[in-house]
This record gives structure tokens, C-alpha cells and sequence, in this order.
């Protein structure tokens, strides 16, 4: 992490069982998910009855690059009905339960995303190049339905748009302009 551990404890005595306990768990974190930059612990007691029966609540937020904080608190009545007699120790182990899981979530996200195709695949039509001004540096495209398609000189991927010839195959994606439908994400049928 760039930011070391910051560990607190409010209306309740310090443990240092606890304080080692919550630090090996944060290290599971970081191994977990390396680009953790920060990580906020804080134990608190807020409120107290009689018989000593309402658990204290760790609150975990974990600072994560290009995403908004995960922040992982829950209240008291969480662990009293998910535990018999929940107590510091039962409230650690739930709050970083839950932290691994939505850092494990975050993790496979990110993954899935970076997995995807880098074009429209689902969206994408092929047609054909009916005519160029390259003078105007635009062309239209003949549409499969028998329509024509502007589409200008900087939607065509990989600056092919000098090497076009009419009647070569294209891929393009539809989109809306300021005057009408027009082709995005235009490239050559075969250049990958």
C-alpha cells in the first residue's frame, strides 16, 4: 500500500490480539489485491447494556484506484442474528469476510473488462464503400438494407481511409450525428 495502515479504537480498550489480528488480515487484503493503496480500520463500541451482549462494529475502507472507496461497515444487530454471542473477535472476522469478498468481486470485474473485444462486435454491420470524396474527406457506405451512410474520413480505424476503394467490404458501427445517422468505428473487412 502507499498509504500505511491506519488502525483505530474508539469507546473501547485496545487489544493488541486485535491489532495483530486486524494487521495479518489487512496483509491478506494486499496479497489479495495489490493495487490496494490505502486501508482505514476502526473499532468501535456504540453502545453498551447491562450484560455486555452488543458487539463493537470494525469499519474497513480500502482505497482502490480508479474506483470509489470500498468501505465495508456493518451494524451491530448484523452479528447478533449471524452469531450466538458475537463478540471483537466475531466483528473482525465478518467485516474483513466481506471486504475479501467485494475486493474478490472488484478484482473479477476489472478482469472481465479488460478481457472484451477493443470493437463493437455486437453492434457492428458490414457494408460496402459506394462512394469517396476524399477532396471532402468523407465516403458513404452502402448498408446491407440498400441505404447509404456517411461516414467521415477520421471514423475509419487505423488511417486506412486514403487506401479505400469503392466496393471494399467495411465494418462500421451506426451512430447518430448532428444531421442523421452516420458510421463509426469504420474498418476494412480482413484488417484486424
Amino acid at each position: 500500500m502507499q498509504v500505511p495502515l491506519e488502525l483505530a479504537f474508539h469507546n473501547t480498550e485496545h487489544a493488541q490480539w486485535a491489532e495483530d489480528d486486524i494487521r495479518a488480515r489487512v496483509g491478506e487484503l494486499e496479497e489479495l489485491y495489490g493495487r490496494m493503496t490505502s486501508c482505514r480500520v476502526r473499532v468501535e463500541q456504540r453502545a453498551d447494556n447491562q450484560n455486555g451482549t452488543i458487539p463493537p462494529v470494525v469499519r474497513i475502507e480500502l482505497g482502490i484506484p480508479g474506483s470509489k472507496e470500498i468501505v465495508v461497515a456493518h451494524e451491530p444487530d448484523h452479528l447478533q442474528r449471524k452469531f450466538q454471542r458475537p463478540d471483537l473477535h466475531n466483528a473482525i472476522h465478518e467485516a474483513f469476510r466481506i471486504a475479501e469478498r467485494r475486493l474478490r468481486d472488484l478484482k473479477e470485474q476489472r478482469e472481465r473488462r479488460t478481457k472484451e473485444p477493443l470493437h463493437d462486435s455486437e453492434n457492428q454491420s458490414l457494408g460496402q464503400v459506394a462512394e469517396l470524396a476524399p477532396e471532402r474527406d468523407h465516403g458513404f457506405l452502402l448498408t446491407k438494407e440498400g441505404g447509404l451512410l456517411y461516414f467521415h474520413r477520421n471514423a475509419v480505424l487505423s488511417g486506412a481511409f486514403d487506401k479505400l476503394s469503392r466496393g471494399d467490404e467495411l465494418y462500421y458501427v451506426e451512430d447518430v450525428g448532428d444531421t442523421g445517422p452516420i458510421a463509426t468505428k469504420v474498418r476494412v473487412k480482413g484488417k484486424e
